[in-house]
């Protein structure tokens, strides 16, 4: 996992309509950036609605939201398009930036190991520094920690 103080893993990813978003594109704007296990479970609607919800905080702090899964574009333009969500969804089937960002984790369920996106955040500074590292997130209260964060409380 990447510690706050490192420089960050530039990506290029295509968003749910195939434009290609590249994380220098935000270049002196901080980024809220988390990565989901999967478009349209439970745990990944209620984190993807919560941070929708708090979508105009993030704007009016000068945040960007990015989410990212391996989900392909198509999956990423239903889940936006079913849940009115306002910020960019990346898509790295390739798992790009889902294992330079050491999110590709082992993870156990039911008894049953496998390897899997490990929901996890990540607050960017404006110059590319990754600035707060959130491991294992909760889906419910991702976006209020990082908004509380970004509030510097």
């Amino acid at each position: 996992m990447l510690e706050a103080g490192m420089k960050a893993p530039v990506f290029t990813l295509p968003d749910k309509d195939g434009n290609m978003v590249s994380l220098e594109d935000f270049a002196g704007r901080k980024v809220a950036l988390y990565f989901y296990p999967r478009d349209n479970t439970p745990g990944c609607t209620r984190q993807a609605c919560a941070f929708a919800k708090a979508h105009g905080e993030f704007e009016s702090l000068g945040a960007v939201v990015i989410g990212i899964s391996k989900d392909s574009a198509a999956s990423h333009q239903r889940f936006a398009a079913k849940n009115e969500l306002p910020f960019l969804l990346l898509s790295d089937p390739e798992l790009t930036a889902i294992q330079a960002y050491g999110v590709w984790q082992e993870k156990k369920n039911y008894g049953k190991v496998s390897m899997g996106v490990v929901r996890s955040a990540f607050v960017i500074d404006e110059n590319g520094v990754i600035e707060k590292v959130m491991p294992k997130v909760k889906p419910d209260t991702n976006a209020a920690d990082i908004l509380a964060y970004l509030r510097g409380e």
